[in-house]
């Protein structure tokens, strides 16, 4: 870690915040009242946390202490309300995270970089697409996200910094508006667990959003599905699936060779659901490779037994994306097999499609053009 990041307070507990005060010999009340400012407050300037003593402040920004709070560099806007972010970090590099109003939604501009357009901000709740790492290492064929590689994992500061720059954006009120977080921008979270699982913490003790708000979704990383499954604090677990038999899986997802179909089902027949809790199962319909209704079968076979649904996704495509659309008919059918099977199964309405913000389309990309319908 490089020295900008050992003094940024962004992505430090209360514990480690005690310790911090005590070095400078500080009342240990100064610690909750700093972790209330980065967290709860969203306080983006060390000099503007009133609570704590001016001299104080001013010692600590000598020392080079800053929040850490990551820069919003670029927006785009969808036609639908939905907002991409470019976040930037203090070593240079950048993630994207995604704002999904929903109720009364958003006015929104051409998908251009919105950032000094006027956009109606109101809403009645709203997902946060947050990103864990900058890149991705699972190479899912059909995600836009693998073309970058992976870079490096976020830290637990940067992940909690995403959430926090956009909430401050759209100037949200906890209390009185409804965020929820998803865990599916770029990266593998499960990749990244300890980084990830210091974020959710601080999320839910520190910034206030409930862990049943929260989704997290992993493309099988089976030994971190285990230790995720006897987290205290933990959000609703995704998988992201998208193939029916390891054949096709794995000619999609070629981390099914490390972990095929029937080891990835195995931990999660054993999973610790809580009281009305569902798996996730993702699908994305990649049209003539898995979007059959023999598939379709043979999925419904798959997680028969399960406390599960399944969310379709037809495929957002993108540039050097070899994959193709299927048609909606098809997607329907698919939808009324697993349907007819007794497994609830949602058709997900692509958001921000138009400006590369929807599942698989996030690659940083700032060169906008058409993708069609």
């Amino acid at each position: 870690m490089d020295n900008n990041k050992q003094r940024e307070l962004l992505g430090l507990g209360l514990q480690q915040l005690t310790e911090l005060v005590a070095s400078y010999d500080q009342p240990d009340y100064r610690a909750k009242q700093l972790y209330e400012a980065l967290y709860r407050q969203r306080i983006a300037v060390l000099e503007d946390v009133s609570t704590l003593p001016k001299a104080w402040r001013s010692e600590l920004g000598r020392a080079g202490f800053e929040v850490g709070l990551p820069q919003i560099e670029k927006r785009f806007v969808s036609s639908d309300g939905t907002v991409r972010y470019l976040i930037g970090f203090s070593d240079g590099q950048s993630v994207e995270t995604v704002w999904m109003p929903e109720g009364d939604g958003g006015e929104a501009g051409d998908g251009s970089d919105a950032g000094d357009e006027e956009t109606v901000r109101k809403f009645q709740r709203a997902t946060i697409c947050v990103s864990s790492q900058i890149g991705c290492a699972v190479n899912c064929r059909f995600c836009m996200t693998a073309l970058l590689g992976v870079q490096r994992n976020l830290t637990a500061g940067e992940i909690v910094g995403q959430i926090l720059a956009v909430l401050n954006d759209h100037d949200v009120k906890l209390e009185s508006e409804r965020i929820n977080l998803v865990f599916m921008g770029q990266g593998e979270p499960f990749l990244n667990y300890e980084n990830f699982m210091q974020a959710v913490n601080l999320l839910v003790h520190g910034v206030g959003i409930p862990e049943s708000r929260m989704t997290v979704s992993t493309s099988g990383i089976v030994p971190r599905i285990e230790d995720f499954g006897s987290e205290p604090v933990r959000p609703k677990l995704a998988i992201s699936l998208n193939g029916s038999n390891d054949e096709v899986r794995e000619r999609v997802m070629p981390i099914n060779r490390k972990w095929d179909i029937a080891k990835l089902l195995s931990v999660l027949r054993s999973f610790p659901l809580r009281n009305r809790e569902r798996l996730t199962f993702e699908y994305v319909l990649l049209a003539e490779v898995n979007d059959s209704e023999r598939n379709a079968a043979e999925v419904a076979e798959l997680l028969r037994g399960l406390r599960a649904k399944v969310n379709l996704i037809a495929l957002n495509p993108g540039p050097e994306i070899a994959f193709v659309m299927p048609a909606e008919n098809r997607v329907l059918r698919f939808q009324k097999v697993l349907v007819d099977a007794g497994i609830p199964t949602f058709v997900r309405r692509p958001r921000g499609r138009d400006i590369y913000a929807a599942c698989g389309q996030l690659k940083r990309t700032t060169e906008l053009v058409s993708l069609g319908p």
